[in-house]
């Protein structure tokens, strides 16, 4: 059995009902998400129990203690925040394993670029507030914009993160799928959700997105809202028309950034030349301060037999095109 592991923290100089809230109530929060025990002592917290999760918890309380000790106000969401988003950040130095690390997961897993294209597409998003990447299933386009913007998070440089999708039909219509209107949503953003859960576990996940700091939500929601200062991921973005998409792209306000995913072959919309990602394309690739990625097959890291997939479905579809070709 693992010794158990003590650190004690000064409180020093802290407001301690600012710290610990009315009646306690961030400390409960804190001991909520905690499986050893917090003792708080006249100027003193002492954290007992596992060696690793008295470190992450010590890094969370040192957080709050330096928020409070600015004179700020402490809420409930920013004991949330810094819950949710706990954890060692990644070693970005070039060089040797974890080189160009994006984010460390809740398992402590680097989340890495893995091919030639998603390092281009990665350096895109670190130089560029607007970034559009374009390729097929498995290339990690989705994954990698999450880790992105999660780091962002834990690093304070934005105060949201919003993953958006648009509800297209893709044979089923949302008036005859069983339930509320959540329940009809819920399919389409689930795994944006379960990309959160991969990355920071899905406790913190709930965590996040009941303090408000992460939203996952149908694009029809975005409609006359101002997003500053927030990370935004759009997803599927093929299935777009394009007018949404210039309704997504005006919503940007001061200090946000923007990732928009996509795939083009696979375009659910009943007029495909309608989508608003193609429209992207032609429209914004000469812009400055706009970065287009595409990645290939070449880039997908899923199962190997994916890679061979999308080029057999590739062929087919060139073949097509060429029957179809007039003489």
């Amino acid at each position: 059995m693992p010794k158990e592991h003590t650190e004690i923290l000064s409180l020093a100089d802290v407001d301690a009902l600012n710290l610990l809230g009315v009646g306690d109530r961030h400390l409960k929060l804190l001991a909520e998400d905690f499986p050893g025990r917090i003792t708080v002592r006249g100027d003193k917290v002492m954290l007992s129990g596992p060696r690793a999760r008295v470190s992450e918890m010590a890094a969370v309380l040192l957080e709050l203690i330096e928020l409070a000790k600015t004179g700020r106000a402490l809420s409930e969401q920013d004991v949330q925040y810094a819950l949710g988003l706990r954890g060692p950040q990644p070693e970005r130095a070039p060089g040797g394993e974890g080189e160009g690390a994006v984010f460390q997961t809740a398992r402590g897993a680097l989340v890495t670029p893995k091919t030639p294209g998603q390092r281009l597409y990665v350096e895109a998003m670190a130089s560029h507030d607007i970034v559009f990447v374009i390729g097929p299933a498995g290339t990690g386009k989705s994954y990698l914009a999450i880790a992105q913007g999660l780091a962002l998070l834990r690093e304070r440089k934005v105060e949201r993160l919003l993953l958006v999708r648009p509800a297209v039909e893709a044979g089923e219509s949302l008036g005859f799928l069983p339930g509320d209107l959540q329940e009809k949503i819920d399919p389409y953003i689930r795994p944006l959700h379960d990309a959160l859960a991969d990355l920071v576990g899905t406790a913190r996940t709930k965590r996040l997105i009941e303090s408000g700091v992460v939203e996952a939500l149908p694009l029809a929601y975005m409609r006359g809202r101002t997003l500053n200062s927030a990370y935004v991921v759009l997803d599927e973005a093929q299935n777009t028309t394009m007018m949404q998409m210039k309704m997504f792209l005006t919503r940007l306000g001061n200090g946000s950034q923007a990732v928009i995913t996509g795939d083009i072959t696979q375009i659910d919309l009943e007029r495909p030349e309608s989508s608003g990602l193609i429209a992207a394309q032609r429209l914004l690739a000469g812009i400055d301060g706009i970065r287009f990625i595409t990645l290939d097959e070449n880039d997908v890291v899923r199962h190997h037999l994916v890679r061979r997939i999308i080029k057999a479905f590739e062929q087919m579809e060139a073949a097509r095109a060429r029957e179809e070709e007039p003489a």
